[in-house]
C-alpha cells in the first residue's frame, strides 16, 4: 500500500513541477500568502519581438500541503495579473498586426488542460500596444484576465520594417 501512494506522490509532485515552470521567464518575486505554502510569484517576460518592453506577470503557485487538503492535484487556480512597461528604447521586431495578436508568452497552469498566456495586440489608431493575460482550457475559456498597455505616442520607437501605414 505504502508504494502506490510513493509512486502517485512522487508523479504528482514532478508534474507539478513540470506544470508551474515558466517558458521564457524569470522568477523575480514570490509572496506567501498562508500557512499552507502557496505563493504569488511574480515573473519578468521579455517581449521576445518587441525590444525595451518587459511584462510583469503575477500567478498562484498551489503548495503540496493544499494539493493535499484540496485535491485537484495538477492544477493552479487562473488568477493572473499582468503590467507592462518601457524598460529600454523600444525596437520593435516583425509582429503580427493583425486584431487576434499574437501570443508572447505561454506558461502551464495545470498538467495538460491549462495555459497562461500573454497575447500582444497592436492598437494602430492609438500607436499602443496592448498585452493581455488570460487563461485557457481546453475544455472551455475563462473568464478571468488582466490587461495593460504600453503607449508608443511620443516615444522614439524604430521599427524593423518600417511603422505601419
Amino acid at each position: 500500500m505504502f508504494r502506490p501512494i510513493r509512486i502517485l506522490l512522487l508523479a504528482a509532485l514532478a508534474a507539478c513541477a513540470i506544470a508551474s515552470l515558466p517558458a521564457r521567464a524569470e522568477t523575480v518575486g514570490e509572496v506567501g500568502v498562508d500557512w499552507l505554502g502557496n505563493d504569488i510569484k511574480i515573473d519578468a517576460v521579455r517581449d521576445p519581438k518587441v525590444n525595451g518592453v518587459t511584462c510583469h506577470v503575477t500567478y498562484f503557485d498551489r503548495s503540496v500541503i493544499d494539493r493535499l487538503k484540496n485535491g485537484n492535484w495538477f492544477e493552479d487556480p487562473s488568477n493572473n495579473s499582468i503590467a507592462c512597461r518601457q524598460t529600454g528604447p523600444i525596437t520593435i521586431g516583425d509582429i503580427n498586426l493583425s486584431r487576434d495578436g499574437e501570443e508572447v508568452f505561454r506558461s502551464g497552469l495545470s498538467l495538460i488542460w491549462k495555459d497562461l498566456l500573454v497575447t500582444r495586440i497592436y492598437d494602430k489608431a492609438n500607436d499602443t500596444l496592448i498585452y493581455l493575460a488570460h487563461s485557457r482550457q481546453l475544455t472551455d475559456g475563462s473568464a478571468k484576465m488582466s490587461i495593460t498597455t504600453v503607449p508608443l505616442f511620443g516615444q522614439t520607437v524604430t521599427w524593423e520594417n518600417g511603422r505601419p501605414q
